[in-house]
């Protein structure tokens, strides 16, 4: 990734997007990053798809923004309520994530339905110890191909009552089961994955890494795609 955009500081309108996600739940305009920094609406429109390639962003055909892991602009299956903003969840992964890199957010509620019944699943997720139930999540797609499709890959990383639910879901829906974790490994995968994200000089983790976190977790070669 560039480090600048006509002389705009690329850090700069990353922090700028991932600030306004953190403060207020929704995705700034580009419109909105261009007066914010005091530069033209064309660099920003560049340095966001700069931050794409580096998939510090998703963006739509238009141009705005739809994710900047672990937030989300469109609902996509999972509400998270703070003291004072809601944010939307881009999926389990995500929604569980939110209290551990939010510094005024100790903790904050999940909410979302089972695919399988409908049924409304909650719990309060914080920085201590992973919620206590039976649910799990299923991630339907390995993370080593979440990017092929990667708006796809997050709304099929959801959580379900229970393994029958998940079974249920798989024969209705015609899908391949893919990776089913509880709720005690799904707090471990999202307490550290972001960690760093809202600061300066976040830098991505790279994959040899990324498998690293992966095993600390608990997590097998499947999760990843091997």
């Amino acid at each position: 990734m560039r480090r600048s955009v006509d002389g705009m500081d690329l850090e700069d309108l990353r922090l700028a997007v991932y600030g306004s996600f953190a403060e207020t739940g929704t995705a700034p305009s580009p419109a909105a990053l261009a007066e914010r920094l005091k530069v033209e609406h064309a660099q920003v429109e560049a340095g966001l798809a700069d931050l794409a390639r580096a998939r510090h962003v998703v963006l739509d055909p238009a141009g705005r923004i739809l994710m900047a892991h672990p937030f989300a602009a469109v609902p996509l299956g999972f509400s998270v309520m703070g003291r004072h903003t809601l944010w939307w969840g881009g999926c389990a992964w995500d929604a569980f994530a939110l209290p551990h890199l939010l510094p005024d957010e100790p903790d904050v509620l999940v909410a979302t339905r089972c695919p399988a019944c409908n049924k409304a699943l909650a719990w309060v997720v914080d920085r201590e110890a992973p919620p206590h139930g039976d649910q799990v999540a299923h991630f339907l797609v390995p993370v080593s191909r979440m990017w092929d499709d990667v708006v796809h890959a997050c709304s099929n990383q959801r959580l379900f009552c229970d393994e029958g639910c998940v079974a249920f879901w798989l024969d209705f829906s015609g899908n391949q089961r893919g990776y089913v974790l509880d709720l005690d490994t799904l707090w471990r995968l999202a307490s550290r994955w972001y960690e760093g994200r809202l600061e300066r000089g976040y830098v991505r983790r790279d994959p040899s890494n990324a498998a690293d976190y992966l095993r600390g977790v608990g997590l097998r070669g499947e999760f990843w795609g091997l």
